[in-house]
């Protein structure tokens, strides 16, 4: 018996259209994950015309251009990226829990893959130590589960 047959994607950029609409809110944490997500880009064969930036107030507004950008057919894969930083009001756990189900809605209404990078930290160190520009910058991570999870919808 050889076994079940596995499929996987590969998170290779050659050839593939990809956005990033990343929040401008925070930006001091998550122009580290945009970078994060452009090297990534940059390593895994894409070109500079097949990726777009797209910026939007904050992690509230993700879902909404994520959902357009998935929809319009011009993308393969959406990398959302942003940073909510809990506080001392329940104004976290809004932001945060509407930004992953409506990015997650985006992704399974349109059928393009829709990466969340959204940090949903504790506090400003967490978020830099998951931002960091070497090994673990989330924003490449998202930006590497787009291009898998493309690979992978082709093959499906």
């Amino acid at each position: 018996m050889t076994g079940p047959r596995v499929i996987e994607g590969e998170a290779g950029a050659r050839g593939r259209r990809v956005a990033i609409v990343a929040a401008r809110f925070n930006d001091f944490i998550v122009a580290s994950l945009v970078k994060g997500a452009t090297a990534a880009w940059t390593a895994h064969g894409g070109a500079d015309d097949d990726l777009a930036v797209i910026r939007v107030p904050g992690a509230f507004e993700l879902p909404l251009a994520a959902s357009k950008l998935a929809a319009s057919g011009r993308y393969d894969a959406v990398v959302a990226l942003g940073c909510v930083i809990r506080g001392d009001t329940p104004h976290f756990e809004y932001v945060a829990g509407e930004c992953a189900r409506g990015l997650q809605q985006a992704s399974l209404e349109t059928g393009v893959p829709v990466a969340f990078g959204v940090l949903t930290v504790e506090t400003v160190d967490q978020a830099l130590e998951r931002a960091a520009t070497n090994a673990g910058n989330k924003g490449g991570e998202a930006m590497e589960t787009a291009l898998e999870m493309a690979s992978l919808l082709k093959r499906l």
